[in-house]
């Protein structure tokens, strides 16, 4: 069945609400995460502030077409009873479900919301499109937050010929409103593409040219691209998306960078959010969205799977930035050897199961040196992740370790073979900004990989 290639189906979860609300506060615990601020089904969370109150809205969910939520730090949310778009579009199929005739995902899915004025409030939503059978995103409206929003009778995008189209989200700049979405071309193999367009100044209208930001090229993103958030720091524009299968540990967020409105955008060579960036504590991290919080600091929010892989809980962690790169709290951040400074070593290319194919190695001198630049939003202790192989008949091999100039003792490989890429971990106390990690000689012979900081 094609359509169980989408990301955004619903797993069905059984939630009793006591008295109409269920309050949903994080539990701190001692891992990278300190655990969902939603601990429920809340899938492609959507955040809008309207005056001192935080809105989520999410995917299809437990009997609704679209959950919501409210809080005011971001971090306690209480989760609403009522469905803030109770019906849908004349356009869209409500009886539609995944499997087919059973209960389960009817294909209502990450929405978008955002105030036209003080009283209005506009919705954009995907749903299954009763004529063409394939995803397409309508509009409703509403005068608060809350809702009920009321549907308008025809979809704002609808292209079957390329798929469909889902995952809205809007950007505004100089008084213009812009739709992003993308073409869901893996239902059919064909590929995917973000777009952008200009709408009319209450988002009911699209205007003006469309434009194809980005398409799926990297390995890490697997047959597609989704689920775009644009955001401006200074004069870039951070284009934010979702890559891979939604349905497991493989879904990642990412991002790419242009000065430029309408491209062209360069992508990050790794991605941002990923299952093992958060050393498994959040699984399958995407649908992600972005936005200040009360203390003035950014934030990204975005779901991940359970334990279990049987709903898709809401995450939100302090979003910092070293330029235009965005740093997640709590992910690594990963540098590659290719990319360091190195003497008296070599970069060695197409290389097996390396980190973009490339590792340093003949750091066999005394004055050998990889000299990482790595920055960090605080001063702290900090992981150091060193990806490695040691193929050295002598067994255990190691190298020295120097931060921001001071010796610190040396990172320690066990024997794995070369070309068997593995990690050894320690720790490093690193201050606030730029620092430098240097790799000296050690014992034996070791090549590098990339290294990642957590």
């Amino acid at each position: 069945m094609i359509m169980f290639r989408h990301r955004r189906t619903a797993v069905a979860a059984i939630l009793v609400l006591a008295a109409g609300l269920l309050t949903v506060t994080a539990t701190p615990s001692a891992a990278v995460v300190s655990g969902p601020v939603i601990d429920q089904n809340f899938a492609d969370p959507d955040v809008m502030k309207v005056g001192r109150t935080y809105y989520a809205y999410a995917t299809n969910s437990d009997g609704r077409n679209i959950k919501w939520a409210t809080s005011t730090d971001l971090v306690s949310w209480t989760v609403q009873e009522s469905d803030a778009l109770p019906t849908l579009g004349a356009w869209a199929d409500p009886d539609w479900s995944f499997p087919p005739g059973g209960p389960g995902d009817h294909g209502v899915w990450a929405p978008e919301v955002f105030a036209t004025g003080p009283k209005s409030f506009v919705m954009w939503y995907t749903a299954h499109d009763r004529a063409s059978g394939k995803q397409c995103i309508g509009a409703a409206t509403a005068t608060q937050p809350g809702g009920p929003f009321v549907p308008r009778d025809t979809s704002l995008v609808c292209t079957p010929e390329i798929g469909g189209a889902i995952d809205a989200s809007s950007f505004t700049e100089n008084g213009r409103r812009y739709i992003l979405w993308k073409n869901d071309g893996n239902c059919c193999a064909q590929d995917t593409w973000l777009r952008l367009q200009q709408v009319s100044a209450d988002g009911l209208r699209r205007t003006g040219t469309e434009t194809e930001l980005i398409k799926q090229n990297k390995p890490f993103e697997g047959i597609l691209v989704e689920a775009p958030t644009l955001w401006k720091r200074g004069s870039t524009y951070v284009l934010f998306y979702s890559a891979n299968f939604f349905g497991n540990g493989s879904y990642v967020s990412s991002y790419a960078t242009s000065t430029r409105l309408r491209g062209p955008y360069t992508k990050a060579a790794a991605p941002l959010m990923t299952t093992d960036a958060f050393a498994g504590t959040v699984r399958g991290p995407g649908g992600q969205d972005v936005v200040t919080g009360p203390d003035g600091k950014d934030r990204i929010v975005f779901h991940g799977w359970n334990p279990d892989f049987t709903y898709r809980a809401m995450y939100s962690q302090r979003l910092d930035w070293q330029g235009s790169r965005p740093i997640v709290e709590g992910a690594k951040v990963r540098y590659e050897a290719e990319d360091a400074d190195f003497t008296r070593a070599n970069a060695r290319y197409a290389v097996g199961g390396a980190s973009n194919g490339v590792v340093v190695g003949g750091i066999d001198f005394d004055d050998s040196r990889v000299t990482f630049s790595v920055y960090v939003p605080r001063a702290g202790t900090y992981r150091l992740y060193t990806r490695y192989a040691n193929g050295s008949d002598a067994g255990a091999a190691s190298h020295s370790l120097a931060v921001n100039g001071a010796a610190a003792g040396t990172v320690d490989y066990p024997f794995t073979g070369w070309d068997n890429w593995q990690v050894s971990e320690r720790t490093v106390t690193l201050t606030a900004g730029t620092n430098t990690i240097a790799y000296g000689k050690g014992a034996n012979f070791a090549e590098l990989d990339a290294i990642d900081i957590a």
